[in-house]
């Protein structure tokens, strides 16, 4: 988004919320596709507040707006619009993690709520099986518009998408958010690639205030998942340095999601399907490729992430072959 956009709509913003009538108003017209748009852009925080992904303290950058301060400023009407937008965020919660793909839960939230005002008996369970069968995003909103009968655009739908999840951590990517295990690990680096994270040399993933971007950079992708508490939301500092250790060539490695891929001098974290995520410097941002694009010459383990005991077996006859050899 260029700083001639981001100003014009801070500038919207700041007018509808400056003004007592408009406030009390705004729920209710956010579900329209260009008020919802310029309220996503301009006020994540808030909006995602009251689907309940983020902390009732957030506020929207710049603006200061306290998510609490927003909800008792409304009216009655307002106030019970926004009600059912959170009760039908939670209904869609527990279908999206029913349905076993809990990490779109917000991508789901967030086409519900700036797409949906118009659609009647809508039922979460059917609109998160889409979600479940869909083999990519453009055959998602394709279905989405067809069973709905929505004209969302899907160039516009990934361009508000990624900055919202550029803005927030994605909590319903982890599968055990108590300890540091390589599913998770996979699923960080995905959500780092699908928020469009960009590179930045001794960043963790933390946003960078001054351009609200997520920076990692290779090294700092991995110990920003090490660092990261899901429970707090905070970046913490108990990993300085990546520790790893190389275990065999590429041919050697189990398919094991969240292993990491090396190549004398940088790190990629394999996501499955035969893929890698990593962070580049030369390209600037956190991208993904075939494993087989790449000059990925060895697979390694992290130290502080837990791998399951096909992992282990893996070692093991590594080092036996290794053993024989010698």
């Amino acid at each position: 988004m260029s700083a001639t956009v981001a100003a014009a709509l801070k500038k919207a913003a700041v007018y509808i919320l400056g003004d007592e009538k408009k406030r009390g108003k705004l729920v209710t017209a956010v579900l329209s596709a260009a008020v919802g748009l310029l309220l996503l852009l301009c006020a994540p925080a808030v909006m995602l507040s009251s689907l309940g992904e983020v902390g009732e303290e957030a506020q929207v950058p710049e603006l200061h707006i306290n998510a609490d301060d927003f909800y008792s400023s409304l009216d009655s009407e307002s106030r019970q619009r926004l009600d059912d937008i959170r009760s039908a965020g939670n209904d869609i919660a527990n279908a999206m993690d029913e349905k076993g793909v809990k990490v779109q839960t917000i991508k789901a939230q967030l086409i519900y709520m700036s797409y949906f005002e118009d659609v009647q008996n809508f039922n979460a369970e059917s609109y998160a099986n889409l979600f479940a069968v869909a083999p990519n995003d453009s055959d998602l909103i394709a279905a989405i518009n067809s069973t709905y009968g929505l004209e969302i655009d899907y160039d516009e739908f990934v361009r508000t998408y990624t900055f919202v999840m550029n803005s927030t951590l994605n909590s319903y990517m982890f599968n055990d958010a108590g300890s540091k295990n390589c599913s998770d690990l996979a699923a960080w680096a995905e959500n780092a690639f699908i928020s469009g994270w960009g590179y930045k040399s001794g960043a963790v993933g933390e946003r960078d205030e001054s351009d609200r971007i997520r920076y990692a950079d290779n090294a700092g992708l991995v110990l920003g998942y090490l660092n990261y508490s899901p429970t707090d939301r905070v970046f913490g500092c108990d990993h300085s340095t990546l520790i790893y250790t190389e275990q065999g060539s590429l041919d050697t490695m189990p398919k094991v999601a969240g292993l990491g891929l090396f190549d004398g001098s940088k790190h990629g974290i394999y996501v499955g399907n035969g893929e890698v995520v990593y962070s580049s410097e030369s390209v600037g941002y956190v991208t993904k490729e075939p494993v087989s694009n790449g000059s990925w010459t060895s697979w390694c383990t992290y130290e502080g992430v837990d791998y399951p005991q096909e992992v282990t077996d893996a070692i093991e006859s590594v080092n036996e072959d290794s053993s024989s050899e010698n």
